[in-house]
C-alpha cells in the first residue's frame, strides 16, 4: 500500500473523562513521529466544530502544553453531543456529511481521530464508510472513552478506572463522616454516581470495602431492577448491625417495570432521553415514607469525570497508550477501526492494545454481567472485583500552584477558514 500523506484531525466528544486529554496527547506526540503527517490540527467542540471550520494549529502549542494534557481534566479541544443521525434526520444528515467532506478536502485531512464513547465510535464509523463512498482516501480510527465503560470488544474503557477510583475514595471518606455521628435512631446516606444504562461506575465504588461491614452496604444498578420492599428491609438490617447505612445508586435505576426512578418525562437531553434529576431523591423519598429513617443524600456529578488530583495512573498510561496506537495503526494503513484495551493477565494486571472494527462498535452498550453481581442483586461479587481492582492503582502527579493543580490550557490558535459558513 503507498504511504497516504496528509493533514490529521484529532477531536474529541461526548462526557469527558479525567483522562481524555491524555489520549489526545498521544495522538500528538505519536504523529509528531511520522513524516507521512504534515500538520496536526484540532477540531473544537467535536465533530459540531468541524462542521463550523472551527480548527486549531496543535503545531502552535508548546510541547510543555501537550505534555500536561496528561494531567489535565476535561476535554481540552472542547467537546459536544452532537449526532449524525441517518435514521430520523436523513437530510441533515446528509448536509452535515456534505460539509464535513468539504471540511476535509480543504485542510487536506487525511487522518481523523475521534475520542469518545458509544455515539462517538458510531460517527466515526459513518465517516470512515462516507470516505469509501466518496472516493476520498482517509484514515478514521476511534479511541475509546467513556466513564460508563460500556463501550463492547475492550477490556475496559479509558476513563473508568479514574473515576471508580476517585468514588470509592469519596464513598470511604463519606462513610467516615456519617459512622462518627451514628445514634440509635440509626441514619442512611444514599450517594448518586453516573451510569445511566450500566452500573459499572455504582460497582466500583465496591472497592471501598475492606471488611465485610465496611461502605458501601447497598450498591444499586440500572441492570438490576428495584425491588422496594427487598431494599427497605435490607437498609432496616443494616442500621440495625451498624446504627447507619451508605446507599450508592446509579443514576439510571430503574424500578420493576423498566422506569427510571430519577427520571425527569418533562425535560429530554440532546438524544430524546429524559432528563435524569435525582435517583437518590427518590430513593431518600421512600426511605423516609415507608421506614421513617433520617436520610441524606450526596450527588457526585461532575466531580466524579473530572477528578484529576485523584485520577488512576494505570488509567492515564492506558489512555495515552490508545492514542498511540489509533496513529500507529492509520500510518500502517488501517481505517475503520477502533483501538481497545486487551488484558492479558489479571495477577499481576498486565495488558496491551488491539483494534476492533467500529461496525462491531457503534451504539452498542456493554452491561454489567449478571454472574458478577450476588445473588441478591445488592452488591458485585468476587469476579468484579478481581476485574476492577487492578484499573484504580497508581497516582497521577499533578502540578500545583499556590497548594492548587496547575492543568495545562491550550492556545487554541485557529487555522484560516477556506469555506463559506456553515448553513444547517
Amino acid at each position: 500500500m503507498a504511504e497516504l500523506v496528509g493533514n490529521l484531525l484529532v477531536a474529541q466528544s461526548g462526557g469527558p473523562t479525567a483522562v481524555i486529554n491524555a489520549s489526545v496527547a498521544g495522538v500528538i506526540q505519536e504523529a509528531g513521529k511520522h513524516e507521512c503527517i504534515e500538520e496536526i490540527y484540532g477540531g473544537l467542540n467535536g465533530i459540531l466544530g468541524i462542521l463550523n471550520e472551527e480548527l486549531i494549529d496543535i503545531n502552535e502549542e508548546k510541547a510543555k502544553t501537550i505534555e500536561g494534557l496528561k494531567y489535565t481534566p476535561a476535554a481540552g479541544l472542547g467537546t459536544c453531543r452532537y449526532k449524525i443521525d441517518f435514521k430520523k434526520k436523513p437530510e441533515q444528515a446528509s448536509k452535515d456529511m456534505d460539509r464535513l467532506f468539504e471540511v476535509f478536502k480543504a485542510h487536506n485531512i487525511r487522518f481523523f481521530f475521534y475520542a469518545g464513547g458509544n455515539d462517538s465510535q458510531d460517527t466515526a464509523h459513518k465517516i470512515h464508510e462516507e470516505a469509501i463512498k466518496r472516493g476520498h482516501e482517509m484514515r478514521v480510527i476511534g479511541v475509546p472513552k467513556t466513564i460508563d465503560n460500556d463501550l463492547p470488544h475492550t477490556d475496559h474503557c479509558p476513563g473508568y478506572g479514574s473515576v471508580i477510583k476517585y468514588n470509592a475514595a469519596t464513598v470511604m471518606e463519606v462513610a467516615f463522616d456519617v459512622s462518627s455521628m451514628a445514634t440509635d435512631d440509626g441514619s442512611c446516606c444514599l450517594i448518586e454516581v453516573m451510569g445511566r444504562a450500566a452500573g459499572w461506575i455504582a460497582a466500583g465504588t465496591v472497592l471501598a470495602k475492606r471488611l465485610e461491614s465496611d461502605a458501601p452496604h447497598i450498591i444499586l444498578m440500572p441492570e438490576i431492577p428495584l425491588n422496594e420492599a427487598v431494599f427497605l428491609a435490607k437498609v432496616k438490617e443494616t442500621v440495625a448491625s451498624h446504627k447507619y447505612c451508605i446507599v450508592v445508586v446509579g443514576e439510571g435505576l430503574k424500578n420493576a417495570a423498566g422506569e427510571e426512578i430519577g427520571a425527569d418525562k418533562s425535560r429530554l437531553d440532546a438524544f430524546g432521553h429524559p432528563v435524569l434529576s435525582g435517583a437518590a431523591e427518590r430513593l431518600a423519598e421512600i426511605i423516609q415514607g415507608k421506614i421513617n429513617l433520617k436520610t441524606r443524600t450526596v450527588k457526585l456529578g461532575y466531580a466524579q469525570r473530572a477528578a484529576e488530583h485523584y485520577a488512576s495512573l494505570t488509567d492515564s498510561q492506558e489512555a495515552v497508550a490508545c492514542g498511540e496506537a489509533a496513529v500507529k495503526a492509520a500510518v500502517s494503513g488501517q481505517s475503520g477501526l477502533m483501538v481497545k484495551i486487551v488484558r492479558t493477565q489479571t495477577s499481576p494486571y498486565k495488558w496491551t492494545t488491539g483494534l476492533q472494527p467500529l461496525g462491531d462498535i457503534a451504539n452498542v452498550e456493554h452491561f454489567l454481567p449478571r454472574d458478577w453481581v450476588t445473588e441478591d442483586g445488592f452488591l458485585p461479587n468476587q469476579k468484579f472485583i478481581e476485574y476492577a481492582r487492578p484499573l484504580i492503582e497508581g497516582e497521577v502527579k499533578v502540578p500545583t500552584e499556590g497548594g492548587l493543580p496547575k492543568f495545562a490550557v491550550l492556545e487554541k490558535v485557529r487555522i484560516d477558514k477556506q469555506l463559506p459558513p456553515h448553513v444547517k
